[in-house]
């Protein structure tokens, strides 16, 4: 144990005769369940005792049987269900001084010093004021012999963290908020649905979504759904935005679209401060087009069903990260929230968070629009100016002649390489439709390299990429094939379509190919273009991104069909499943969908392990089959070891388990690479298309001649666009070079390893923890796993 964990071992021992309590507060939001189980669940593994509050503030001032001793199987299979076991309400009593006095004193007769609250900012201001108050309560309920002179110094500091549970992601200081991404999978669900009977009758519908102070729900379902037109409250429209909205409407119809969505948040307004509602779109577009117009008012389906995938693992992450906090605090420390930095889990300042989200409400109120957006933060920024992007109502008319065909500009390409996956098709969508903005003609490429190689490429329009955003698998077809030994078909036809720039969305093989191509410009003048690579594979394996298009749909599928099978064995007696999910060498789905899943283990080539692991994990099984649980969820990613096959750990479980429990295996295959994309890769597919769309047309300015002939030799003209601690980075492909592990094809570095330990704490028995002695910081295996 290094000294700063030392340090940080000691200061978490001082506080373990001190209890923790976790309790949500307001409206529910899905995940909720995921945060009280990691929080339980980590508190035990770092011996605290654990406590439900039940009902919220209200079970806290009632006490009684509301305030309840938490254990291991009390947190068992919740992680997927939606809502909060543990209940929320409203709580007047609170609000006032006597209520939150009878709160502290229940508090202090169990010994609770620490408090998980999970709500919205109401609830983790009225937190911070208890927590400001405790001292005074405490010295009243001494004065009144409520409680001893022993407990009022004991329990003399209160320490709180909050969690932030919204649906609307109207909390400044996080990127995500709990249950937010589960909202929009309702609403794009929903829409995916109606769309289809929209269609069939030539319909418009204006979708109703939640959000009476937040439109990010709003613009991200716009985004993800292909929405003609949006209201939110942050940006309100014009006074006469009746015409705008029925000249895009009608434009859409005169180009042959047969639908028409129209998304709006319940606190849409216009630039007076008048409310819209949707009643009120609908008359418009009833009484001006004549349209068969139809209302759909979503309402708490979005905060009903299963949590996404993504709110799970941040549950758990925030979670965990929650009690850490609240274990290393000193008698000095400020209350603090638990954000999402990109993909790092961070404390920040509660009341900062607070007043920065008030500040929201305040511009809105004096009507500071511009301020009220750039205050929500560079996600709802960046969502925004997407969303303006492609809704525009129509290209300049610059771009086009007397025929109203496109003016040529920059001759641009995209092709696919590599494995199909979800998002793939937005992103061509986006790409599509902002260079034709541009003046850009753009070409397909159906195929990949041999498609390329057939000449079997097409000129793309504005109405041949409709409908797209929503659709899995790659409407264009890609290939695996490399170019390597086909230069010189490859730059035949380029030369003949006198491409000028070219985007490659795909896997690892669609980043190993543009290096490739680019390898051979000085042998061919046809490859001095830029070239971009887009990384879109559920496997996650490519370097210079921390997420890749389709990883995040593969990871919901996986998280999906576990939840069926073990919900298959519901009634029969003790069982386990072994499932083997894709991803080549790369662990990525094997991890994530272990924790979103509640996996008791997940084996990963990345992370080795013998048969003496494997024997110590099937023992822990017997012990949590012993104490009670009844399910068990084993993964294994598909090339963890070449010996230890799914097939073996099977039957391994199976033998040793005889007498406890039955085994059955799964393999899940390419069910993983279906389904509909999520909110999370069609936003994303969407922005980076627009990203390399300015890119390509930067680099092919800078470096065409007058005859249009481009010469791109330098090293940053062919990169990789990827998402990098929050910000999107294009980084040349020869960087990536030296970080990338191509026997393997992985990245060197993965940052999701990480979150191995994380895994292994939840997924532990409590019995378990007696073996090793003593307990130790989740930092410190977190170094083991570095070293190893």
């Amino acid at each position: 144990m290094n000294s700063e964990n030392h340090q940080r071992f000691l200061a978490r021992g001082s506080q373990r005769d001190k209890g923790l309590a976790v309790f949500t507060s307001g409206g529910d939001s899905q995940g909720m369940n995921a945060a009280v189980r990691a929080c339980v669940r980590m508190a035990i593994y770092l011996g605290c005792k654990a406590y439900f509050i039940r009902e919220g503030y209200q079970g806290m001032v009632d006490g009684g049987d509301c305030i309840q001793e938490a254990n291991w199987a009390s947190v068992s299979s919740i992680i997927h269900r939606g809502g909060t076991i543990i209940g929320s309400a409203r709580c007047q009593d609170f609000r006032e001084r006597a209520g939150r006095l009878k709160a502290a004193n229940n508090l202090v007769q169990r010994g609770i010093t620490n408090l998980v609250v999970i709500g919205g900012d109401g609830s983790l201001t009225g937190a911070n004021l208890f927590r400001q108050e405790w001292s005074s309560l405490l010295d009243e309920l001494a004065k009144n012999s409520t409680i001893t002179a022993e407990q009022r110094n004991k329990y003399n500091v209160l320490h709180i963290v909050g969690l932030v549970g919204s649906i609307d992601n109207d909390f400044c200081g996080t990127d995500m908020t709990i249950g937010t991404d589960t909202a929009l999978h309702r609403i794009i669900e929903a829409i995916d649905a109606i769309a289809s009977t929209a269609y069939s009758h030539q319909r418009t519908f204006i979708m109703e979504v939640m959000g009476r102070h937040c439109g990010y729900l709003a613009i991200s379902a716009a985004i993800a759904t292909e929405a003609d037109f949006m209201l939110i409250p942050e940006e309100p429209v014009e006074l006469l935005w009746q015409d705008r909205l029925c000249k895009k409407l009608e434009q859409e119809r005169s180009a042959g679209q047969r639908l028409n969505i129209v998304i709006v948040a319940e606190g849409a307004m216009d630039r007076e401060g008048h409310p819209i509602t949707a009643e009120d779109v609908r008359k418009v577009i009833d009484e001006r087009l004549k349209h068969d117009a139809r209302i759909t008012v979503l309402g708490h389906v979005q905060r009903g069903g299963n949590p996404s995938a993504f709110d799970r693992v941040l549950a758990c992450r925030m979670g965990a990260e929650a009690t850490l906090a609240l274990m290393e605090a000193t008698s000095e420390s400020l209350p603090v929230v638990i954000s999402l930095d990109g993909n790092q889990t961070v404390r920040v300042p509660l009341m900062e968070c607070v007043e920065r989200t008030q500040a929201v409400a305040k511009a809105m109120k004096e009507r500071r629009w511009a301020d009220a957006v750039k205050l929500r933060g560079r996600s709802f920024e960046r969502n925004l100016e997407t969303y303006k992007m492609l809704t525009r109502l129509k290209p300049p008319k610059e771009c086009f002649d007397e025929n109203g065909k496109p003016i040529e500009g920059y001759r641009l390409a995209v092709m696919h390489i590599g494995a199909p996956a979800c998002g793939m098709n937005a992103a061509v969508r986006s790409f599509v439709r902002n260079a034709i903005y541009r003046g850009d003609v753009v070409y397909g490429v159906n195929d990949g390299i041999e498609g390329l190689i057939a000449g079997n490429v097409r000129e793309l329009g504005w109405s041949d990429v409709s409908g797209w955003v929503g659709q899995g698998g790659a409407f264009l077809g890609t290939k695996r094939t490399l170019p390597e030994g086909k230069f010189k078909e490859i730059a035949a036809r380029l030369k003949e379509f006198r491409i000028q720039g070219l985007l490659i969305i795909g896997g690892f093989e669609s980043y190993h190919a543009a290096g490739q191509i680019s390898d051979q410009r000085d042998n061919y003048p046809e490859f001095c273009i830029p070239i971009v690579v887009v990384p879109s594979t559920i496997s996650n394996n490519v370097p210079g991104t921390e997420f890749s298009l389709g990883c995040d749909t593969g990871l919901n599928e996986i998280t999906e069909i576990c939840d069926r099978i073990r919900q298959s064995a519901q009634g029969t007696k003790r069982r386990v499943f072994v499932i083997e999910t894709m991803g080549g060498y790369c662990g990525y789905l094997a991890t994530l969908a272990g924790l979103a899943g509640g996996a008791d283990a997940a084996y990963i080539y990345e992370e080795k392990f013998s048969i003496k692991d494997l024997q110590q994990d099937v023992y822990h099984m017997a012990s949590k089959m012993a104490e009670g649980v009844s399910r068990g969820l084993i993964l294994r990613n598909e090339k963890a070891s070449e010996n230890y096959t799914t097939d073996f750990i099977y039957r391994l479980y199976s033998e040793e388990g005889k007498g406890l429990f039955t085994c059955r295996m799964n393999i899940l295959g390419h069910m993983q690479q279906g389904g509909s994309p999520t909110p999370f890769d069609r936003n994303m597919g969407t922005k980076m298309a627009a990203k390399c769309v300015d890119w390509l047309a930067t680099q092919i300015k800078n470096n065409i001649d007058a005859n249009g002939v481009v010469n791109c030799k330098s090293n940053d003209t062919a990169t990789l666009l990827g998402i990098v601690s929050r910000q999107y980075r294009f980084s040349p492909l020869v960087d990536l070079i030296g970080e990338t592990n191509f026997d393997q094809r992985i990245p060197k570095k993965q940052w999701w390893l990480r979150l191995r330990p994380l895994l292994r704490i939840l997924a532990k028995h409590d019995s378990a923890y007696e073996e090793e002695g003593m307990y130790i910081t989740v930092e410190e295996e977190c170094d083991t796993d570095a070293v190893a």
